[in-house]
């Protein structure tokens, strides 16, 4: 199987999708049936401030908790409407912004954040013309982005999803008062994720079964070794409860640049590896061991790595013992948890 191929099927009774790239597996989505999605929108009712920590918690239907990171301004009793933006580690509570966004394959709605954007990534040229489109379109107080894949999309596609977020957000946003907490979106399942997010030419199919036929699902039984095969080396992935370790090794080359080929290898490879177990939160790589004269070529390497992939990641910086530091936001459950017994 060769090029790029989104794959939609289900892993038992969970939806799932594929994303091949000749033959190789380079994104998974699993939905999970025990945690609100990423995106979904709730009114929320404030519980207690945690001063410790500047976050509020909150209430959300059937009583599960909810974190906001910051409480200024806020009151026990009072409702607000609140986004989910990853999934919460076990026992943990959910993770909330109140900035609720409504997003797309085209566009991204902005409640509170007025202005019309277009991507950056989009020619001046047709930025123009598709600046002129959205201002004839959107005659709304929210805010609007105009995604990349705008560039080769037909203009009746682009119109008919900025006027559909703007009424989802128009229906949402007047659902902030209430003495409940209530469900409002349930969030984009693994199919319209896929859908929204993976807008580049490619194959699609949707046949039942197709996991198994095009051997996703060997290659996600793959994904439970810890050991990454990076060519110039190895890479070990392993989640902890406080963090993810990766260690990176030479295997059996002793020349004096296979450190430094090692580590440039893994930095291509870590983003995959960790968008496929759905790792997140805080990251620590033990490089081969180096020149310090060497770790700028490293972070620039990891640096252009981390920017082509899709989940947020920060790059802290180098500890005094010399492992790497990063912190990846939870979009995604881990592997483990996400799939189920037998799979």
């Amino acid at each position: 199987m060769n090029g790029r191929t989104i794959v939609l099927d289900h892993i038992g009774d969970r939806e799932a999708a594929a994303y091949m790239i000749d033959g190789k597996l380079d994104d998974l989505l699993i939905d999970d049936l025990d945690a609100p999605r990423p995106g979904a929108i709730f009114r929320a009712i404030c519980d207690r401030p945690l001063k410790g920590q500047g976050g509020m918690m909150l209430r959300l239907p059937d009583g599960e908790k909810a974190f906001l990171r910051y409480s200024k301004g806020l009151r026990p009793g009072q409702p607000m409407l609140v986004q989910v933006t990853g999934y919460a580690e076990g026992g943990k509570a959910v993770p909330v912004t109140d900035r609720v966004l409504f997003k797309s394959r085209y566009v991204i709605v902005t409640p509170g954040k007025p202005g019309i954007n277009v991507s950056r990534q989009i020619e001046e040229e047709q930025r123009d013309r598709l600046l002129e489109l959205a201002h004839g379109a959107h005659d709304t107080e929210h805010g609007l982005i105009i995604r990349s894949c705008c560039a080769a999309a037909d203009v009746a596609e682009i119109l008919e999803d900025i006027d559909a977020m703007n009424t989802l957000a128009d229906a949402i946003m007047a659902e902030g008062e209430g003495t409940e907490p209530e469900a409002l979106t349930e969030g984009d399942g693994p199919h319209t994720v896929a859908w929204r997010e993976w807008t580049g030419r490619a194959d699609v199919v949707t046949e039942a079964g197709s996991f198994e036929h095009l051997g996703v699902l060997d290659q996600i039984e793959g994904l439970s070794d810890p050991m990454v095969t990076i060519g110039e080396g190895t890479m070990f992935v392993e989640p902890t409860r406080a963090l993810v370790a990766v260690d990176v090794n030479t295997g059996g080359d002793t020349s004096h640049a296979a450190a430094l080929k090692a580590n440039l290898a893994a930095c291509r490879a870590l983003p995959r590896a960790l968008r496929l177990r759905g790792l997140g939160g805080q990251i620590t790589v033990d490089f081969a061991p180096m020149s310090k004269a060497h770790r700028k070529q490293v972070e620039q390497s990891l640096r252009a790595a981390l920017k082509a992939d899709p989940i947020e990641t920060s790059m802290v910086g180098w500890t005094q013992m010399g492992l790497f530091e990063l912190q990846r936001k939870r979009e995604r459950l881990t592997l483990t948890r996400t799939l189920p017994e037998g799979v």
